[in-house]
C-alpha cells in the first residue's frame, strides 16, 4: 500500500474516531497499557537492538539515554496513560454559550483537530505518549520516529494497533511509519487535507527543515535553551540544590539548564559551592570574565550562551542586576523554560512577568516542564510557539473549536 492510501485510511479513520464515546476512548487506552505490561520483555528485546545499533554508529550519551526502554521507562508510560485515561474528555467541552437578541443560541464547543503528524527523534516512549494523548482527543495520529529507534518504534506501534482493532476500529487510527527515509518525512509535509496538524520533536535541522518545506500548520517542539538566574536574594542551600538538579539530573533533555545566570553579590559564594557538586558529577565548566575571578572554568565564548548542549556541559555568567539577567534570558533564550531562585517577592514577580517562556518558575528547577508532572499524563511536546498554544501540550492542546447555532427559522435580513 502506498503511502498515499494509508493517509486515506487515517483520514477515513479520524472520521469515525472523533465521535467515539469518552468511555470507549478510556477502555482503548487501558487495554493499550495492559498490552504495554504484558509485552515487557518484547519491548526491552527490540530496544535492546536499537541500543546495539546506537552503539555501533557511535551515538552521544545523552542519545543513548533518550533511547533507552527499561522497565523504569515502561511504567512510567503505562502511569503515562492511565494519567490520561483518568482526565476529563476535552471533546464536547462547552468554552461558552450565549443567546442573541434576535433568538439564536450560539454554543463554542471543542472538537477534534482530524490528523494529527508527530515527527521526532531517538526517544520511542513518544510513540505511546503521541498515540494515548491523540486517541484520548479523538485524533488519529500518523508517528515517524528517528532510524535510530525504527525496532522499538515498531513494537510500541504494534501493541497500540492490537488494541485499536481489538476495540472495533481500524488499525490506521495509530499509523506508525516505519520507512526511516527523510523523503518520507517530506511526503508528510506536503500531504495537506490528509493532516491536519504537524508537530515536529527533535534538533534543529528537523525543526528547520519542517519549517520551512510544510504546507500544514506546525506547533513547534523547539530546542530547549534554558537558564537559571541565582538572585541576591536567594536562599544559597535551595539555589545549588536547583541549579544542580537543572543541570545534572538528566542532562539531556530540552529542559535541562543550559545557562546559569548569578548575581554579582553572591557569586563568591555561590560558584565555590556548585563548583564542588558539578565536579562531582563531571560537568564541564565554561564562564565569563567574572565567573573565571571566582573559580576556575574554561573561558566562555559568545556561541556558548546560545548553545543548547543536552550534555554535562554548562556556561555560566555573572550579572550586575535583575534587568541583566532578564535581557540575557529574552535575548538568548528559546521561549522553554527559565527559572529565578530568590527570596524576593518583588524581583519574582518581576521575572515572571518579563521573561518571555512557555514556563516561568520561582525557586524550582527547570526540569519541571513536563507533561506528567504537569498533570497532563504526556505530552505532545512542549511547544515553545505562542499560536496555538505554548508549554507541554496534552489532551487540550489536540483540540479546536466549532460553532454550534441553533435557530427557530431563523433567516438574516
Amino acid at each position: 500500500m502506498s503511502f498515499l492510501e494509508q493517509l486515506k485510511k487515517v483520514k477515513e479513520a479520524s472520521l469515525k474516531l472523533m465521535h467515539l464515546k469518552s468511555e470507549v476512548k478510556n477502555d482503548l487506552l487501558k487495554q493499550i497499557a495492559e498490552n504495554l505490561d504484558k509485552n515487557r520483555n518484547r519491548i526491552k528485546n527490540e530496544n535492546a537492538k536499537d541500543l546495539a545499533e546506537g552503539e555501533k554508529a557511535g551515538l552521544s550519551k545523552a542519545l543513548m539515554d533518550r533511547l533507552l526502554l527499561n522497565d523504569k521507562r515502561i511504567d512510567a508510560m503505562i502511569n503515562g496513560v492511565m494519567d490520561i485515561v483518568n482526565q476529563d474528555d476535552p471533546v464536547g467541552v462547552v468554552e461558552k454559550g450565549y443567546k442573541r437578541p434576535n433568538g439564536l443560541k450560539i454554543y463554542k464547543v471543542r472538537v477534534p483537530i482530524g490528523v494529527i503528524g508527530i515527527i521526532y527523534e531517538s526517544r520511542p516512549n513518544v510513540t505511546v505518549d503521541a498515540a494515548a494523548l491523540c486517541l484520548k482527543s479523538g485524533n488519529a495520529a500518523v508517528l515517524r520516529g528517528g532510524k535510530e529507534a525504527v525496532n522499538s518504534n515498531r513494537i510500541l506501534g504494534e501493541i497500540i494497533q492490537e488494541a485499536i482493532v481489538n476495540n472495533g476500529l481500524m488499525k490506521e487510527t495509530v499509523l506508525v511509519i516505519e520507512d526511516s527515509e527523510r523523503k518520507l518525512i517530506y511526503d508528510m509535509l506536503k500531504a495537506k487535507g490528509y493532516i491536519d496538524l504537524i508537530v515536529p520533536r527533535g534538533g534543529e535541522g528537523l525543526i528547520q527543515f519542517v519549517t520551512e518545506n510544510s504546507l500544514i500548520p506546525i506547533v513547534k517542539h523547539d530546542k530547549g535553551l534554558c537558564h537559571v538566574y541565582i538572585d541576591k536574594d536567594a536562599d544559597i542551600d535551595k539555589a545549588v540544590k536547583i541549579a544542580f538538579n537543572a543541570k545534572v539530573q538528566r542532562p539531556g533533555v530540552c529542559n535541562a539548564m543550559e545557562t546559569l545566570l548569578i548575581h554579582k553579590d553572591v557569586a563568591e559564594v555561590v560558584l565555590p559551592k556548585l563548583k564542588d557538586e558539578y565536579e562531582k558529577a563531571g560537568v564541564e565548566l565554561r564562564g565569563c570574565e567574572l565567573t573565571k575571578s571566582v573559580i576556575d572554568v574554561i573561558p566562555a565564548t559568545e556561541d556558548d550562551w546560545k548553545t543548547e548542549y543536552l550534555d554535562l556541559i554548562l556556561s555560566i555568567k555573572v550579572v550586575g542586576c535583575i534587568d541583566e539577567a532578564i535581557e540575557h534570558i529574552n535575548r538568548y533564550g528559546s521561549s522553554h523554560s527559565e527559572a529565578i531562585v530568590t527570596e524576593n517577592y518583588t524581583v519574582a514577580q518581576k521575572f515572571l512577568d518579563e521573561v518571555d517562556a512557555a514556563a516561568v518558575y520561582v525557586n524550582a528547577s527547570t526540569r519541571f516542564t513536563d507533561g506528567a508532572e504537569f498533570g497532563l499524563g504526556a505530552e505532545i511536546g512542549i511547544s515553545t510557539q505562542k499560536l496555538h498554544c505554548r508549554g507541554p501540550m496534552g489532551a487540550y492542546d489536540l483540540t479546536t473549536t466549532k460553532y454550534i447555532i441553533y435557530g427557530d427559522g431563523h433567516i438574516r435580513k
